[in-house]
């Protein structure tokens, strides 16, 4: 059993598995005569060869403490992004291989969203509201695009 204690979620820290979406530091302009400001290409989808990137809303449930890692999912075929919808903050678990001991937790303020690089081994959506939407943009179209590993050993996020 492995305790995981989140650090905060930077672009540097997070860059091996992906980008990290927030405004803070991005190129931004006004727009609609100056009643908007546009923070351009915080990402890039990569819906992958013959995939169409697409909109969808995910709503997560806060699963009971402390939060158990038992499984690992990747998208090898193509990039998914998740960007909250309110400012709660939420958590993102990652590893470089499914395994307990390459995990990593990072705790993401409300106003941070990520995107998963293809392949990158990731726990699915885990919120610390009650309930909480993300905006998520992924691939659509043919081929297997989820693969799903059990851990030997749990691991657990204590907050």
């Amino acid at each position: 059993m492995r305790d995981l204690v989140p650090e905060p979620l930077t672009r540097d820290a997070f860059a091996p598995f992906g980008t990290v979406i927030e405004t803070a530091g991005a190129k931004s302009f006004q727009i609609n005569e100056g009643f908007a400001t546009r923070y351009h290409a915080l990402a890039s989808a990569d819906p992958g060869d013959g995939g169409t990137a697409i909109l969808s809303i995910f709503r997560g449930r806060r699963r009971p403490d402390p939060i158990r890692i038992a499984m690992l999912e990747r998208h090898p075929l193509a990039s998914q992004a998740f960007v909250p919808l309110s400012a709660h903050d939420w958590l993102v678990v990652v590893a470089e291989e499914p395994r307990a001991e390459s995990l990593r937790c990072f705790h993401a303020r409300g106003d941070q969203g990520v995107q998963y690089a293809r392949g990158v081994w990731h726990h699915p959506l885990l919120v610390l509201a009650p309930e909480q939407d993300f905006l998520v943009v992924d691939r659509d179209g043919p081929g297997g695009n989820l693969e799903e590993r059990t851990l030997d050993a749990e691991a657990y996020v204590r907050i």
